[in-house]
């Protein structure tokens, strides 16, 4: 299987992203759910075959987080919006990803020598923040009631994004610390 076909899935997981806002504002809230799940089972298709035909690139090694941060990005903002998730936890899984990738930017500018390895506390974190949107848009585009379970993964959803942006800022805190140490000699 070309390497193509994964990154050709990743590129309209990115194109339904303005696609899904748009359906949200408009008022068209079921067919913006099916547009999140859709985008989701892309997530999943690409990537088992990337994995299952050895059809993994570089480009879509990018591609893929940036598809995914894109749709969990604009569901938050947009949820925010309409005033259907706190204003508070978005901004704060706002902040979070400002903080990852600006954080980022600046290590790789300083030691030229960026390495990401997703931590545990992250996986758990998109997770979380998944089944939150995923809780959301079924309780507006399906009629679902998700009262507890909305609520619970809205506090789950404020540590995981705390701690996890806290365990980023920590870890390149004491690598740029090494990084130091080792110019100084």
């Amino acid at each position: 299987m070309p390497a193509w076909i994964p990154n050709v899935i990743t590129i309209g997981r990115l194109i339904s992203v303005p696609i899904f806002v748009a359906l949200l504002l408009n008022g068209d809230r079921t067919a913006a759910v099916w547009v999140f799940v859709a985008a989701g089972v892309s997530d999943a298709v690409d990537g088992f075959l990337a994995k299952r035909f050895d059809a993994a690139s570089k480009l879509g090694a990018f591609l893929d987080p940036v598809a995914d941060k894109a749709l969990l990005l604009a569901a938050f903002m947009t949820l925010g919006l309409l005033g259907e998730a706190p204003l508070w936890l978005v901004a704060a899984v706002v902040l979070r990803d400002i903080v990852i990738v600006g954080g980022a930017l600046l290590y790789h500018s300083v030691t030229q020598a960026l390495t990401m390895e997703p931590l545990a506390v992250s996986k758990l974190n998109t997770l979380v923040q998944i089944a939150l949107a995923a809780a959301i848009l079924a309780r507006l585009g399906l009629d679902w009631n998700s009262g507890p379970v909305e609520t619970m993964l809205i506090y789950a959803a404020a540590a995981t994004t705390t701690v996890s942006g806290g365990a980023y800022i920590w870890i390149w805190g004491r690598r740029y610390a090494a990084f130091e140490r080792q110019e100084g000699k």
